[in-house]
């Protein structure tokens, strides 16, 4: 094993090891909630925040509570830079067979 190979190893491993990852997407929305005297009617809607994540081809959203929007936002980080090093490594891989290395 490389030292390359065995960086990106450590770097994911460290990634996927006590730290939450999601596949997925934030979406935020603005709506108007209905009641008659807030301030939506006057033009400043309520601000949502929702999860998207794509199940056997169908898109699904879930609501994101402001407090759990940070971590969120770090977990759907986390599963980009995870997919991002295994890619990497990914690529290692495939020079290797085509140069016929183990």
């Amino acid at each position: 094993m490389s030292g390359g190979e065995r960086e990106l190893r450590s770097a994911l491993n460290r990634l996927l090891s006590g730290q939450g990852l999601i596949h997925g997407t934030l979406l935020s929305r603005r709506r108007v909630c209905g009641k008659p005297n807030c301030r939506c009617v006057r033009g400043q809607r309520h601000e949502s925040l929702y999860l998207v994540v794509s199940e056997a081809g169908r898109g699904r959203q879930l609501y994101v509570p402001a407090d759990w929007a940070e971590v969120v936002r770090r977990w759907i980080d986390n599963y980009q830079a995870a997919r991002r090093l295994m890619d990497r490594l990914s690529r290692l891989h495939w020079e290797k067979v085509q140069q016929r290395q183990g």
